[in-house]
């Protein structure tokens, strides 16, 4: 079963001038993405609204300003290459890939390889094309490296210095022309390993990894003869530490090694992950199967509570019969997603994690006990009050509220309570000690809502005599820490709020939004009752006949328009949804306060009106598995959607 599988897989880019490319990258290989068939994926994704999108008349001025705005982006990798996107269009006759591979500790070379039978001339005028962008850019030329019997040569090429480059590592590019292949890379080495190796292959494969194997049987049975996939694999620590040896910060940053702290507490449990994904198949607009590998460790049992080690305990998602929306997510919302989760796993695997995160032994359980015994706290204890009154089902809603701005996004996530009452007395006692949180009722409920200090006032402290008033200097460590906790918190959710209602605990990036859901009472008005959650569901369920541990749905053109809207107006790192604070921690500079400057211009995109009946409908779910977990999802075009959807949200009244 595993041969025929991994056969199948391969056997999509076999029929090539050279072997299928897992079979030529090294088993060192920590990234891979493939396109077997480049032109017949192009073809498939310009059927599909998407490729109609891009098309667009009133779509034309942003494509072409994005285009330019990569090809200008020296920072680019194909642009490292000497390449552009213009030049991968002509060539390939067969398979284009790429790879991130790490000949050794502290290197990550890139790699790209392309089948060129038929473009032989096309290739050669690329190539020339080529060197004579770098000689513009004033590289050097080094001495060329033979690696063939044909006498097929590496030309190598220093680039100039650069600021962000390590002195000790000066960038090269480095190209070779074959009868039917083109190898081009940032590592001559490694690009003359992959040309000499074209002919038959190599025996340490990337194909050769159990990881790989794995994913190749699972995804490949999802693909049919003649299909034109996208084809991707990742070992994601192997690669992160890969990248974050190759690419050391220029100044040395203070805070954790996260990427070592995950290795440490057991996530390197997740030997890999990929899949395929497929344009326009005759039903689908897409379609994806993901399996992410992470196999039990040896002597354990599969989906047994110990089959990882340390923090990595809490990847602990169980199959349930069913996933549906509850009867209080509101219709119109933009997502919905629930995820089987053990929180009692959980809760007991984050004491190694958050000890390592903080850096001293110990500091989850004083946490955890001062909440329990510290007379100013609230004096709960969380596991038996809170965490064991917690049910096994999460999930998050999601929508934006009008007018748009960088505060419109709106998200509620909401964890199963088991024992209701219980974990409405445990939020009480927890909130009524926090200054920071008010009390406000809503049709019944109590809602505690954060109290937002970005716009107070600065307030006049006089000191007394014999009234010293207490400096942050003084504070003792549990109280810095709880300070710097809150000022996380403000930052992440200024405007958050809490409740316990409908056999859940509610937690709202908007106090608006909180109550949108506890006013939403089933039938037709919540989500379940909808037609276009109906239509996704059962393609879902279609992929998933029989348990599963994620549901998830989408109408994309309410999901992306907040972030379309913030990118049109050049205002997407002032964005204070969670994803433009994810983008800002990613591509910003790292120092607090700063803002980052937008990566793209939008300014040229045109009224979402005018583009949103490209936006429809997307599914997905999860499966747990003896080696990890499966996931497969499906995008719909527009006319699925109910017309009522696209009038839009109600605009928010208040917060």
């Amino acid at each position: 079963m595993l041969a025929a599988g991994v056969a199948g897989w391969s056997a999509l880019a076999a029929a090539g001038a050279f072997p299928a490319s897992e079979q030529v990258f090294p088993a060192t290989t920590r990234l891979w993405c493939s396109m077997p068939d480049v032109h017949g994926l192009s073809a498939a994704f310009d059927r599909t609204e998407y490729g109609q999108l891009t098309k667009d008349p009133a779509m034309k001025p942003f494509v072409e300003s994005l285009r330019g705005q990569i090809r200008d982006a020296g920072s680019q990798r194909l642009a490292r290459l000497g390449l552009s996107l213009e030049d991968l269009e002509t060539i390939p006759g067969g398979e284009l890939a790429f790879a991130a591979i790490e000949p050794q500790p502290g290197v990550l070379a890139t790699v790209l390889l392309v089948d060129t039978t038929g473009h032989e001339g096309e290739t050669t005028a690329i190539i020339e094309r080529v060197v004579a962008r770098l000689d513009e850019q004033k590289a050097t030329r080094l001495p060329a490296v033979a690696v063939t019997a044909e006498g097929a040569v590496v030309h190598v090429f220093q680039l100039a210095a650069d600021p962000r480059d390590r002195p000790d590592r000066p960038r090269k590019v480095a190209i070779v022309q074959l009868p039917h292949a083109l190898v081009v890379g940032d590592h001559p080495a490694v690009v003359a390993q992959t040309a000499g190796t074209l002919a038959e292959g190599r025996a340490d494969n990337l194909a050769s990894l159990p990881a790989y194997q794995a994913v190749a049987e699972r995804c490949g049975s999802k693909v049919a003869a003649g299909s034109a996939p996208l084809r991707w694999f990742v070992d994601p620590l192997g690669f992160a530490k890969a990248y974050q040896g190759a690419n050391p910060p220029r100044e040395k940053k203070k805070g954790p090694d996260y990427v070592a702290i995950l290795g440490r507490q057991g996530f390197d449990a997740v030997r890999g992950l990929g899949g395929v994904a497929l344009f326009d198949d005759g039903q689908y607009q897409l379609r994806h199967h993901t399996l992410i590998y992470a196999p039990p460790l040896p002597g354990r049992k599969p989906f047994s509570p110990d089959r990882f080690n340390l923090a990595a305990r809490m990847l602990e998602f169980p199959n349930a019969a069913s996933v549906e929306p509850p009867a209080w997510v509101p219709r119109e919302v933009g997502s919905w997603m629930a995820l089987q989760w053990d929180m009692r796993a959980a809760f007991r695997s984050a004491e190694s994690l958050v000890d390592d995160v903080v850096g001293e032994k110990g500091v989850f359980d004083d946490v955890i006990a001062s909440l329990k015994e510290d007379p100013d706290g609230p004096q709960i204890d969380v596991e038996s009050e809170l965490v064991n009154c917690l049910g096994q089902r999460v999930s998050v809603v999601s929508d934006y509220a009008t007018p748009i701005d960088t505060d419109s996004e709106r998200l509620v996530i909401a964890i199963e309570a088991t024992d209701e009452e219980s974990v409405r007395k445990a939020v009480a006692k927890s909130m009524s000690t926090d200054r920071d949180m008010r009390k406000v009722e809503f049709e019944g409920h109590v809602i505690w809502e954060q109290i937002d200090h970005s716009d107070a006032i600065p307030q006049l402290e006089i000191e007394t005599p014999g009234l010293a008033r207490r400096h942050a200097d003084d504070e003792d460590d549990d109280s810095r820490g709880r300070r710097r906790v809150r000022e996380r918190e403000e930052k992440l959710l200024p405007h958050s709020a809490v409740t316990v209602a409908k056999g859940h605990l509610l937690i709202a990036s908007h106090r608006d939004f909180l109550e949108r859901v506890l006013a939403t009472s089933g039938d037709e008005s919540s989500l379940a009752g909808s037609a276009d959650y109906t239509i996704v569901a059962a393609e879902v369920a279609r992929l998933f006949p029989g348990s599963i541990a994620l549901r998830s749905f989408g109408r994309t053109d309410r999901t992306v328009r907040p972030a379309y809207e913030m990118l049109r107006r050049g205002e997407m790192p002032k964005s204070k949804s969670l994803t433009g604070q994810l983008l800002n921690a990613i591509l910003g500079d790292g120092k607090e306060g700063s803002v980052r400057r937008q990566r793209i211009d939008g300014s040229t995109l045109p009224e979402f009106e005018t583009i949103q009946r490209y936006f429809g409908t997307a599914g997905a779910g999860m499966e747990a598995v003896e080696n990890g977990w499966y996931v497969a999802g499906v995008a719909l075009r527009g006319p699925d959607r109910e017309p009522e959807m696209a009038r839009g949200p109600v605009s928010s009244v208040g917060r």
